[in-house]
């Protein structure tokens, strides 16, 4: 991928979590010195990631003999690849919403079939079950997901070679596609609430549980990130519901949402602590913008990739300073 379309991911991987925090923060009704306090850490030190991935990225993809960025160019490859975000969106959808299996489950299977059956194309597929954790109150038709999909499937592709390794990119990816599809006629967000209060005390601790568990199947057992998440979201999705009626759901989603950080790369995230430190942030983001967005499919992705982010971020500026 040349320097333009690097350009172009390094933008939307930047534009999609800044846009969950700045209706988290900004949102006088729903503001709180709480919120404000995570949200500033976060900008805080994530910026301090993104800073360096930026300068990293673009000198990698300096275009030789020339200042200026080159034409895009093309991939037969990339065809199958957009396909394959937009297939998993569907799927996803259809299980989720039709198949009454919920969006966490749902997703959690896509993603567990395709990286034990097809490997090739596991991570695209995997980027588009979180599209296709979409609310069906946001889109008016099938459709409208699997443009959803073919959106973050092209945002995929320019992406290559920015943020690699860091937990959370695929489902920032996916909500960046969702949030430009919704600007279509007929595409709203839902309504949004709050976290119960026992599911905030839960939070934080069934994330870095999640987190250190994805860690384990991804990298000590060598699983892959696909498959060690994806089962870490069957366990949550279909265990949490039953054995806690009244929170299994939200918790369910938190781990799956800290297993997304386990995805990452021990380039990224050198030692369990960090990982363990990340799932932490991502139980406290998760209850500070809960309210944001509501329904949006990626969005669990873009508050552990933020929580990535940002546990990367304060370890750089902890060593520089």
């Amino acid at each position: 991928m040349n320097r333009l379309g690097r350009v172009v991911g390094y933008v939307v991987l930047l534009a999609a979590p800044a846009a969950l925090l700045g209706a988290t923060v900004l949102a006088p009704a729903d503001a709180s010195v709480g919120r404000i306090g995570v949200g500033s850490g976060v900008v805080l030190a994530g910026g301090v990631a993104a800073a360096l991935e930026g300068s990293h990225a673009f000198d990698r993809s300096a275009v030789r003999g020339s200042g200026r960025p080159a034409a895009p160019t093309l991939d037969p490859r990339d065809a199958r690849t957009v396909l394959s975000v937009a297939a998993g969106a569907l799927v996803t959808y259809a299980l989720s919403v039709h198949a009454g299996l919920g969006p966490v489950l749902a997703s959690a299977l896509v993603g567990l079939v395709a990286g034990v059956a097809a490997p090739a194309v596991a991570v695209p597929v995997y980027c588009g079950s979180f599209v296709g954790m979409a609310s069906p109150s946001l889109f008016r038709s099938a459709a409208h997901v699997g443009v959803a999909g073919a959106v973050a499937g092209i945002a995929f592709v320019a992406s290559d070679g920015v943020f690699d390794g860091f937990g959370g990119k695929l489902g920032t990816l996916a909500f960046a596609g969702v949030g430009a599809t919704l600007l279509l006629p007929g595409g709203t967000y839902a309504t949004g609430s709050g976290v119960a209060g026992a599911a905030v005390a839960a939070a934080v601790p069934v994330a870095v549980v999640a987190a250190v568990a994805t860690l384990v199947l991804h990298v000590r057992l060598d699983l892959g990130a696909v498959v060690g998440s994806a089962l870490v979201g069957v366990a949550a999705g279909a265990g949490l519901p039953v054995l806690l009626p009244d929170l299994g759901g939200t918790l369910a989603a938190v781990a799956f949402c800290a297993s997304f950080v386990g995805m990452s790369t021990t380039r990224r995230l050198a030692s369990a602590r960090q990982f363990a430190a990340a799932g932490a942030v991502s139980g406290l983001v998760f209850v500070a913008v809960a309210p944001a967005f509501a329904g949006a499919g990626g969005k669990l992705g873009t508050i552990a990739f933020l929580s990535c982010l940002t546990t990367a971020g304060g370890r750089a500026l902890f060593e520089r300073l």
